[in-house]
């Protein structure tokens, strides 16, 4: 069943994964985005954590957010401010 609450829509926009207090910034694709979430594909998710930010490259925005699932390539977020 989906639980998503907004609907999100299919984008290729280039973004930033940022942890570890701006130390760590490693590249994705944010793959569909809506309000209060985002598909992002990286090469590997090892050693991404649960909460990071996440850099729009297209609009400079800065989103908190919560990794919902992963797999060995792709993260779902939900963003922890609307």
């Amino acid at each position: 069943m989906e639980k998503r609450q907004a609907d999100r829509r299919r984008t290729f926009k280039g973004g930033k994964i940022v942890f570890n207090h701006g130390r760590s910034i490693i590249d994705c694709t944010i793959k569909n985005l809506s309000q209060g979430g985002a598909a992002l594909n990286v090469e590997n998710t090892c050693g991404i954590p649960d909460e990071f930010i996440l850099l729009v490259n297209a609009d400079k925005a800065r989103k908190a957010c919560r990794a919902a699932w992963r797999t060995q390539t792709q993260i779902g977020v939900a963003f922890l401010e609307a």
